[in-house]
């Protein structure tokens, strides 16, 4: 029964965001930031209703991770977490106001956070990728072991159990028709230290873990969402490690289902590679985050490519989604800055991520007029 629930909610958001969009220049209007802590969430939906709606965003991603009372593992949820009734107050408003919301579990990497483990691994240390990778003191980058951010190893036999049931219990919380399984800034993978992944094709771990997951959600009829960077060529491009790949993980876009939605981040340059993800057959949402002349040239991108593409191609370019890389609480105060004039800023062109927010949208609706 909760298959067909979720099959006419996945038709009836799609008829939604039709509606609400089928005139528009960007079909997905996003907005992701981290979920609200619990002493936070009339706030937020005070900035659902005062920012978001009258600026049409229809997406919503929010970073939930273990900020959740999860029953399914309570071993694994943050303190202070939202409970059952703080997320459907959330739901509700968005529902009201037709925004989609997807939630968002970091998945196979983002396992710790430089010296501090994730829950995950805390309570699950067997799943470690690189349990050889200790944590130091003092983080320094660059560092002899490439230490960023650790990985649960894809083919440890127990921990899809694990992750399967979290994914499960947060998308039904969140009456969600999508998951966004983050994946990005992958950087240990395959290591030669691993039991079950050494001299394996690190290409290929990266698409089994992302077909795995999206073939799970496909049961509950629900759509997988991933950033992009690990399927991009950091060394042909010129991207480098961080938005693109530079351990081969970039041969993966020929093995992913292209029903995978791909959120493409360029922050420092409005780089092309949507074109790349359109022609390789997936929907491609391109994501700013704090320098708003990016993010105009990416909506202008988005709309040209929109406005001349093929009939077959043009639902490949889905839309664009602001980035926020802080809590709720210091976006908030990012919104006040801006709106008493005194937004932060630096000589680089690099403001906060409210101004690109404000910004974005206002080009969205320019362009739409």
């Amino acid at each position: 029964m909760k298959s067909k629930f979720v099959f006419v909610l996945l038709f009836l958001t799609t008829i939604v965001l039709a509606q609400s969009s089928k005139d528009s220049i960007i079909f997905i209007q996003g907005f992701a930031i981290a979920a609200p802590r619990n002493h936070e969430v009339n706030l937020f939906i005070d900035f659902i209703k005062k920012e978001l709606v009258p600026r049409k965003v229809n997406t919503l991603m929010l970073r939930v991770d273990y900020n959740y009372n999860y029953l399914s593992h309570p071993e694994l949820k943050d303190s202070a977490v939202l409970s059952q009734a703080d997320v459907k107050s959330i739901v509700k408003t968005c529902r009201e106001n037709n925004i989609n919301i997807i939630p968002q579990v970091n998945l196979l990497g983002h396992q710790s956070w430089h010296s501090k483990p994730s829950a995950l691994l805390v309570k699950y240390p067997e799943f470690d990728e690189t349990p050889h990778v200790q944590f130091p003191a003092e983080y320094k980058w660059p560092n002899s072991d490439g230490l960023y951010c650790k990985s649960y190893c894809p083919l440890h036999p127990d921990v899809h159990k694990v992750i399967f049931e979290v994914m499960d219990e947060i998308c039904d919380a969140f009456e969600s028709t999508a998951f966004h399984a983050g994946m990005d800034e992958v950087f240990y993978i395959g290591d030669d230290k691993c039991p079950r992944c050494s001299g394996k094709d690190k290409a290929e771990l990266f698409a089994g873990e992302v077909n795995l997951i999206r073939e799970h959600l496909k049961q509950k009829n629900r759509e997988l969402w991933i950033w992009g960077d690990r399927m991009i060529d950091g060394k042909s491009t010129g991207m480098g490690m961080w938005e693109a790949s530079m351990n081969n993980t970039h041969r993966s876009i020929d093995m992913i289902s292209k029903d995978v939605v791909i959120c493409d981040w360029h922050y420092e340059r409005p780089d092309q590679s949507p074109v790349l993800f359109a022609a390789k057959g997936f929907k491609v949402i391109t994501c700013p985050w704090n320098r708003p002349m990016v993010a105009i040239q990416q909506v202008d991108d988005m709309a040209r490519w929109r406005n001349t593409a093929t009939k077959e191609m043009k639902p490949k370019y889905y839309g664009m989604m602001q980035t926020v890389w802080t809590g709720f609480g210091n976006f908030q105060k990012e919104m006040t800055a801006l709106t008493t004039g005194s937004p932060v800023a630096d000589p680089r062109g690099r403001t906060s991520s409210a101004d690109c927010f404000v910004q974005m949208f206002k080009k969205i609706s320019d362009a739409e007029k």
